[in-house]
């Protein structure tokens, strides 16, 4: 689909749109799997979704970490998917000499927090003509984002997103700040919301071999989701697997496929029911009886 004509329905989704998928490829028979099933659930809603899934996933804790297929393989499995399914595709890009071939495949390039301000990468990921999704870097004030969005405006591309993951707090936890999500809209963009990253303790679980991997607090996505939906984001990330207890990756912060539908299913009454989106004129003229 031509990016401005994806982005202007992702822009006007009611109540909101969906990034959603396992955290990594794992296989291609997974990819399907999930694909179906989570397209299937998000149309039930009328929620347009884009599949997400990585190829590479280069920041880990350790390096002993599965990192998925890498990024040839990995994008001929998202093409497939893709075109199987009719949906459009979200996934991240590490380094600039990655963009051009992911801009080929992906319909949004995801910049990952760490990178939110890496400015030669937000031009290379801006130049392929794609959707681009900025995640707040964790060590970030939201005022940040403006910048980095506009970077990606001028490089002369207007289809720009910034999504909100946590701020760091301590050493292996993250805080999520229902603030930033209404500051983050003077990027002048759709704001989204990541449900499940925001709720990674970094480095947080030790590994049976003496390594360390991140932990999370999946029992607390749905409080996390019920607020940003309340606030009135535009859109929701969030990570999901049939099998989270044996996900190679972010098992702790990937939410249960069984349980999708229901979370999906009160997330929109929440969200149709709040005025969050609308602008509250306070009056503060003085009160009479």
């Amino acid at each position: 689909m031509e990016s401005s004509l994806l982005f202007n329905q992702l822009q006007a989704a009611e109540p909101f749109f969906l990034l959603a998928g396992p955290n990594v490829i794992e296989s291609e028979e997974h990819i399907f799997r999930m694909a179906k099933h989570i397209k299937n659930i998000s149309s039930k809603f009328g929620l347009p979704l884009v599949f997400k899934s990585s190829f590479d996933k280069a920041n880990r804790t350790s390096a002993k970490s599965f990192r998925g297929p890498g990024m040839v393989e990995g994008l001929k499995i998202l093409e497939k998917v893709k075109l199987a399914y009719d949906i459009p595709i979200v996934t991240d890009v590490h380094e600039t000499i990655q963009c051009e071939a992911v801009g080929k495949v992906a319909d949004i390039i995801q910049i990952p927090a760490f990178l939110c301000r890496q400015t030669d990468l937000l031009v290379a990921a801006a130049k392929t003509g794609r959707i681009i999704n900025i995640k707040k870097g964790q060590f970030c004030a939201p005022s940040v984002m403006k910048n980095s969005a506009e970077k990606i405006r001028m490089a002369g591309n207007s289809n720009v997103m910034v999504c909100e993951r946590g701020t760091m707090f301590g050493y292996n936890d993250l805080i999520v700040d229902p603030r930033n999500l209404e500051w983050m809209r003077e990027a002048n963009c759709p704001v989204v919301a990541d449900i499940t990253h925001s709720l990674q303790q970094p480095a947080g679980r030790q590994l049976g071999d003496g390594g360390v991997a991140s932990g999370g607090l999946r029992e607390l996505i749905p409080c996390i989701a019920r607020t940003a939906v309340a606030v009135g984001v535009d859109g929701i990330f969030m990570e999901v697997h049939d099998d989270p207890m044996n996900a190679p990756v972010d098992g702790p912060t990937q939410w249960p496929l069984r349980h999708l539908e229901e979370l999906l299913e009160e997330l929109v009454a929440i969200a149709r029911a709040s005025k969050g989106k609308q602008h509250f004129n306070i009056d503060l003229t003085p009160f009479r009886e």
